[in-house]
């Protein structure tokens, strides 16, 4: 029977990050590597699950995880969407547009993504944004899939134990992307990593995932000696040869000399959920409006043409979603295997000076 702990050799989980950048050879080369690769779904049609599945499989047979946002569809109203519109109307300035296109559809849907993660039978299957049903978790039980939750205070880690979840991921402040909270104001979960894990490793029986600031292997060992069984690391990814991510961004984030708590910052100026990522143009623009947008998955949805324009694009980084942590000014630019080798090494000198 799989566990958490016959998993993979090392406590090492590459985080799912929506949007491109875990691509099948990322996912199949940080788990060949011994440690747990992870796909990002939230954004992939029911079909691309599945699919993007298969490639990974092709790629390796070892264990790997998919990941996906618990969102129901939202309903919207045209003055709504018409408002959100007009808050947007300084970033369409600066790129030269007269009007915003109105997506054609806001998210995908869950249940549809939820039936078809279970027919693409991963190992695991990680999700954030809210807590699923526990008759969800039965089924991905039973479908012999290993469950982990997201929690950012102890209340969510408390759920998802009482649901059934194998794991929780406990992610702290300094983590880069989108948060995960979902119980309480998305703001008031101010706790970082080391200290989200003091808080809830008393009260939470099943393994615990820390993510947020982790970049090299003397973090992983600090988190795993504080009570972490493993750690989940996205921005130390984000800059590998595989990943997906456009180049611009990836040399921005490899620009990023200094301590990223000076670079980075949290808004919901682009999606409508407070995420974390490199300070730029649009930040700057949207910051005097961005507590009025409309919430996720409306606001990402309506950003989604300015991102894209803007990829297209290399010197219009000031408008993309540059999302990344706080450790940002140690990320490497190596392949995966290369990643993760490093890593355990890192770990395993500094466990042995402790």
């Amino acid at each position: 029977m799989l566990t958490m702990n016959s998993l993979c050799p090392y406590p090492i989980i590459q985080a799912p990050m929506a949007g491109g950048a875990t691509t099948p050879e990322l996912v199949a080369a940080v788990s060949e590597a011994g440690a747990l690769g992870s796909l990002a779904a939230p954004l992939l049609t029911p079909l691309a699950i599945i699919e993007q599945a298969e490639h990974i499989r092709r790629l390796t047979d070892k264990p790997f995880a998919i990941n996906l946002f618990v969102q129901t569809r939202p309903q919207v109203d045209f003055a709504q969407i018409e408002a959100a519109k007009l808050l947007l109307q300084p970033v369409c300035a600066e790129l030269g547009w007269t009007t915003l296109p109105t997506p054609t559809r806001w998210c995908e849907d869950f249940e549809a993504q939820f039936d078809a993660l279970i027919t693409a039978r991963p190992a695991v299957a990680s999700f954030t944004f809210d807590v699923l049903h526990g008759s969800q978790v039965q089924r991905l039980h039973e479908a012999g899939i290993l469950v982990i939750g997201t929690a950012t205070n102890l209340a969510e880690a408390i759920v998802w134990q009482a649901i059934g979840a194998d794991a929780i991921c406990l992610q702290g402040t300094e983590a880069g992307g989108h948060r995960g909270t979902f119980i309480g104001a998305q703001q008031d979960a101010t706790l970082s990593t080391a200290e989200l894990l003091a808080v809830c490793r008393p009260q939470i029986q099943i393994p615990l995932i820390v993510a947020g600031g982790i970049m090299d292997g003397a973090d992983i060992a600090t988190a795993l000696a504080a009570g972490a069984q493993w750690v989940q690391m996205g921005t130390a990814f984000l800059t590998t040869k595989e990943s997906g991510i456009h180049p611009a961004y990836k040399q921005r984030l490899l620009d990023a000399r200094t301590d990223g708590r000076d670079t980075t910052r949290q808004t919901r100026a682009f999606s409508g959920r407070f995420a974390r990522g490199l300070d730029n143009r649009f930040m700057q623009l949207m910051e005097s409006v961005a507590d009025q947008v409309p919430a996720y998955p409306v606001q990402n949805a309506l950003t989604g043409a300015i991102r894209s324009a803007a990829a297209a694009k290399e010197s219009k980084t000031e408008f993309m979603s540059l999302w990344c942590g706080q450790g940002v000014a140690r990320a490497r630019d190596v392949h995966a295997a290369t990643l993760v080798a490093t890593l355990v090494q890192e770990m395993q000198a500094a466990t042995r000076k402790s």
